[in-house]
């Protein structure tokens, strides 16, 4: 009796051994997206409009679904963008990759490795502020060949000086 206890312990610590290191992995593979951007080079002007641009940058080995996946299960990619006192266009979103995956019947337009996403930014002539601040969240659902992991947000804000 007390070997089988012995065992069912070695056992039980071995399978959460495994299940921590399986968690500890999932994270490292997606930990390394990030998200960057930039308005017109930092400046803007009184009365003009001006580009801005959002990268969603995936690392090898890691795919998100496109804006229009095509599949009714794909989480799409999002781009919010939010200012106050500015005028925001709306974010043109990249055509993606059709990708065949194992686990679906048809292809999946996806995104992958650096990502644009553009949209533009507006000062009003009697913009008052020195600075203009964006903030921009883009959601999105990684994913490799053979799984997709929880969807994610990530959230930066975007500044220009005004001239």
């Amino acid at each position: 009796m007390t070997t089988n206890i012995r065992l069912r312990r070695i056992a039980i610590s071995l399978i959460g051994a495994a299940v921590i290191t399986l968690i500890a992995g999932s994270h490292s593979q997606t930990a390394g997206q990030t998200v960057s951007g930039s308005i017109a080079g930092g400046k803007a002007a009184r009365g003009k409009q001006v580009r801005a641009t959002v990268y969603l940058n995936l690392p090898g080995g890691l795919h998100a679904n496109s804006n229009r996946p095509g599949s009714e299960y794909a989480i799409p990619t999002t781009v919010r963008v939010s200012a106050s006192g500015l005028r925001i266009g709306p974010v043109n979103y990249p055509r993606g990759v059709n990708r065949k995956f194992g686990f679906s019947d048809k292809p999946i337009n996806v995104y992958e490795g650096r990502v644009p996403f553009t949209f533009s930014v507006t000062v009003p002539a009697g913009y008052r502020s020195s600075t203009l601040n964006v903030n921009v969240t883009v959601r999105y659902q990684a994913c490799t060949n053979e799984v997709c992991y929880s969807p994610a947000s990530k959230q930066i804000t975007l500044t220009a000086r005004v001239e």
